[in-house]
């Protein structure tokens, strides 16, 4: 976009009523020296009426000054007196223009065939369609379903390309997080580890005497002829 309104107006107006160089009008009203040149000449916009920069507050009348006492001086526009406003964010579903709407479906077979993961709710918001005009085109519905080919939403200029990678970003990230939620469910509990056993502790009579077989087996005749008696 020009930086002035009307850059052939304004070079007219320069020409006709400042010293300023044919380098110095092109380069503050974005036209070919040789174009200023034949404005001067009258061969390029001829019985054009001229527009005063300086009445539009495009250009003042110091930067005027300075440009005629110094030819290689670059004009300069002055800074704006109000910052523009920043666009205010609207909720709700977006507006699509009349000519657009048509195309709307094969956004929507696009979004279902190569990114199954956003919801049908981010679809509406993002291209201003409905649930239901999603449903009809999942489910092969639509009354035009047989000539429905999938387009990119951008390409179609149903939104930005910013717009679509955030979308995009946003669900793939939330898709990832389901996905772990699902593994640790499936995959259960996990097993704690047992503790090894204490081994008991010893007597107070000191540690224990091992006993060898032939204790074990000393007594086992006595015991026995006890028992016949």
């Amino acid at each position: 976009m020009a930086r002035i309104l009307m850059p052939k107006a304004t070079a007219v107006w320069l020409i006709d009523n400042t010293t300023l160089t044919f380098d110095q009008i092109a380069h503050f009203c974005e036209l070919h020296p040789l174009e200023v040149k034949g404005i001067a000449d009258g061969e390029v916009a001829e019985n054009m009426r001229g527009a005063d920069p300086v009445a539009s507050g495009e250009l003042t009348r110091e930067e005027i000054l300075a440009g005629e006492a110094e030819p290689a001086y670059r004009l300069r526009s002055p800074a704006p007196k109000h910052d523009a406003l920043p666009e205010i964010k609207r909720k709700g579903a977006r507006f699509t223009p009349v000519s657009r709407r048509k195309d709307r479906p094969d956004a929507i077979a696009w979004f279902l065939r190569h990114h199954p993961e956003i919801s049908d709710a981010a679809i509406s918001r993002l291209i201003g369609t409905t649930k239901s005009t999603i449903e009809s085109v999942r489910s092969r519905n639509h009354w035009n379903a047989p000539n429905l080919k999938p387009v990119d939403p951008v390409t179609l200029g149903l939104c930005s390309q910013i717009e679509l990678d955030e979308l995009v970003s946003k669900a793939a990230s939330r898709r990832a997080e389901a996905n772990a939620e699902r593994e640790v469910r499936l995959s259960g509990p996990t097993l704690r580890k047992i503790a090894p056993a204490e081994s008991a502790p010893a007597s107070e009579d000191g540690p224990q005497r091992e006993v060898t077989a032939a204790e074990v087996f000393a007594n086992f005749g006595k015991s026995k002829s006890v028992d016949e008696t």
